[in-house]
């Protein structure tokens, strides 16, 4: 079961697993917000399954940033090819701008493709090809949001923590 990481100002930053999240509750690092989900017995005592659990200190770190990869890749552009609009289960990564003639491989270069319109592309421009975008791509946000936004089905409960960050 995954458990929700809140900072001490109750920015979500992190989801770990169920083991974790009692860890650090009872090193006092932690305390519980949220339990939905029942308790878990021991001999001698019993502990409750938490979904929501809050740092007792406030951890700095930098703004988070999605990282560039295939699977982020199709899930910004919603898993459609970016030339003709279809839903397939092969999709292909294609560069805007194609490397070989000094495109990068960053968020505004690379766009989810059909096999069959990464094909007629190849490695060419669009104008080359004679083919648009459907959409301008674009570095997808770093929101809570979108980051946790995977782990939501299944734990309802983290909406009021999600929505506000």
């Amino acid at each position: 079961m995954e458990v929700l990481v809140l900072n001490a100002n109750f920015e979500p930053i992190h989801v770990c697993n169920m083991r974790r999240a009692i860890g650090l509750m009872l090193a006092g690092k932690a305390t519980l917000i949220a339990n939905g989900r029942g308790e878990i017995k021991t001999v001698s005592t019993s502990f409750p399954r938490p979904s929501v659990i809050r740092l007792e200190t406030m951890v700095h770190r930098p703004r988070p940033r999605v990282k560039l990869s295939r699977r982020e890749v199709f899930r910004r552009d919603n898993y459609t090819c970016q030339y003709c609009g279809r839903k397939v289960n092969n999709l292909t990564i294609d560069h805007v701008v194609p490397r070989h003639l000094g495109g990068a491989h960053t968020w505004t270069n690379v766009v989810a493709a059909c096999p069959a319109c990464n094909h007629q592309k190849g490695g060419r421009r669009l104008e080359e090809a004679h083919m648009t975008l459907i959409s301008v791509p674009r570095e997808p946000p770093a929101s809570a949001q979108y980051i946790f936004g995977p782990h939501l089905p299944g734990n309802e409960e983290w909406l009021p923590y999600i929505e506000g960050w």
